[in-house]
């Protein structure tokens, strides 16, 4: 099997385990809670909190996982990932108590950070080298249905079986889906480190991560990340004071799923356009802009359908800017382990988003204040991503050096005629 059919063959079966990883190991959560507490006697709070730390072991999770990935690629590492996902999925349908219940998502939180989006676009990075935006467009596009499969699915399943038993369903379609995908599929060659670089050294990634433009970038994805998430959850809420019934704000929230969709088709014609720190501040901006449209403007319904469509499409770019980050300023080798530090406090800032927003609300006591302030953390991103221009430093390998040296002022060399 040639490299290039194998990492054909790797972003198909990405594509399937996106779908089930993200189905089962995150949103199945919102659709089983009422279920859950209501069975279980567990306050709201609880649950949720299980299941944040969850997010929160993945984030640190995430960092070792992304070395192991640099260095053995993540064959063995997202079949094992997805074998402790299985496992603590039945933990979790298992669970007697509370506490059991928050360590089974410890557990799936170990699983998030082996086998969902850091380790796939690791991967897909590493494979497919320049070509990487197509393929990571590819994956999220695919993925992005998830929520549409699986939240009906989880719904559907539960208005036939107990919560606990729809947990066990749910680890029965993890295990005969993605331990075999992973096992069979991200078998393809593994490009070692010197056919991208000779050596990448500890201390160039140490240079990298600690310079100003990494750290601004990491704030700025951090920032965005908060409030596009905190706007999102709180959709529905807003939409319900608006004046929607509920089954209208809910088919607002899925139609923001949906422009997902339409700004990860938008963003490869952008990223062909635009230089990595020229495309940030255009993607962030926009995610204030319709945070601020979504949270402000008070109608009519067309409005506010329209909208939510452009929260979503926000949300789908910014997903392909973040992945593509790194590659685009520094290279492809090591990447594993930057995405690894780039991504933790993005996934803590999605974690703590539903609290940081509820506190927002009890503090304005209204949705377009919150919302405003909101905007505003977006715009605040879009400020700070205006920094993140490289210099000539350290890179990891020179696959991405246009994109890389975007602060040098060198010119280029002539074409040969």
């Amino acid at each position: 099997m040639s490299t290039t059919a194998g990492a054909r063959r790797a972003l198909r079966a990405l594509c399937l385990t996106q779908i089930v990883g993200w189905g089962v190991l995150y949103y199945s959560f919102p659709v089983a809670l009422p279920a859950i507490t209501q069975e279980t006697g567990w306050s709201t709070t609880s649950a949720t909190a299980a299941f944040s730390a969850a997010l929160v072991v993945a984030a640190v999770v995430g960092v070792p996982v992304g070395r192991l990935l640099d260095a053995r690629g993540p064959h063995g590492l997202m079949t094992a990932g997805s074998v402790v996902g299985v496992l603590a999925t039945l933990a979790i349908a298992a669970a007697p108590t509370v506490a059991w219940f928050a360590a089974a998502w410890v557990l799936a939180g170990v699983a998030q950070a082996a086998v969902l989006y850091a380790p796939a676009f690791t991967a897909l990075t590493r494979w497919y080298g320049p070509a990487r935006t197509r393929a990571l467009t590819v994956l999220t596009l695919v993925a992005g249905l998830s929520s549409t499969i699986f939240a009906p699915a989880t719904a559907a399943l539960l208005d036939r079986l107990s919560w606990r038993e729809t947990y066990v369903v749910l680890a029965v379609v993890l295990a005969v889906t993605t331990i075999p995908a992973h096992a069979v599929g991200l078998r393809a060659p593994w490009p070692p480190a010197q056919q991208v670089r000779p050596h990448v050294a500890r201390s160039a990634r140490r240079s990298i991560a600690t310079s100003r433009a990494f750290v601004l970038l990491v704030i700025s994805t951090s920032l965005t990340a908060f409030a596009l998430s905190a706007a999102t959850v709180h959709l529905i809420p807003l939409l319900g004071e608006r004046g929607l019934s509920t089954s209208l704000a809910a088919w607002a929230l899925g139609l923001s799923g949906a422009g997902q969709l339409i700004g990860r088709v938008a963003f490869a014609p952008l990223a062909r356009r635009t230089r990595p720190r020229a495309r940030a501040v255009v993607l962030l901006g926009l995610a204030a802009a319709t945070i601020a449209a979504v949270g402000l403007v008070p109608g009519p319904t067309s409005v506010l359908l329209a909208a939510s469509i452009t929260l979503g499409t926000a949300r789908g770019a910014f997903t392909l800017l973040q992945s593509t980050a790194i590659s685009d300023r520094w290279g492809t080798a090591g990447f594993g382990a930057l995405y690894g530090i780039l991504n933790a406090p993005t996934t803590l800032a999605i974690a703590l988003a539903p609290w940081g927003a509820d506190l927002l609300v009890g503090a304005t006591g209204a949705y377009p204040t919150t919302y405003a302030l909101l905007a505003g953390t977006a715009l605040a991103a879009a400020i700070v991503a205006i920094s993140t221009v490289t210099t000539a430093g350290p890179q990891l390998d020179q696959r991405a050096r246009p994109a890389a040296s975007e602060g040098s002022r060198r010119r280029p060399a002539p074409r040969p005629r």
